[in-house]
């Protein structure tokens, strides 16, 4: 298993208007086409202003796949244009993790 670690850094002005524009325009999509989301979560303490999601692949070539079918949505394209209009997202950082054999999750 793979695990996908994405953070997007916001405008803290605009962090309550990505969450809802993710909500109603890029949760469904994602869900659909990316399978296995572990987890969505802000930050607390650290780096503030922070949105952090987890997906979880059988493979990178799964990954590769199903990112390129989302990227083909309609659906996937008008929450990037709104999500470009916004201009809430400062910094995105991904990261692909493979979890170690003690792992909880594998």
């Amino acid at each position: 298993m793979y695990y996908e670690l994405r953070t997007y850094t916001l405008d803290p002005l605009k962090l309550a208007d990505w969450l809802a524009l993710y909500q109603s325009h890029a949760l469904e999509v994602q869900t659909e086409h990316l399978g296995k989301l572990i987890g969505f979560f802000t930050t607390e303490f650290g780096e503030a202003n922070q949105v952090v999601h987890l997906w979880g692949y059988t493979s990178l070539d799964e990954r590769m796949e199903r990112r390129k079918a989302m990227a083909a949505d309609p659906r996937w394209a008008k929450f990037s244009r709104r999500n470009r209009e916004l201009g809430a997202v400062l910094k995105l950082q991904s990261r692909v993790l493979r979890p170690t054999g003690f792992s909880p999750l594998q």
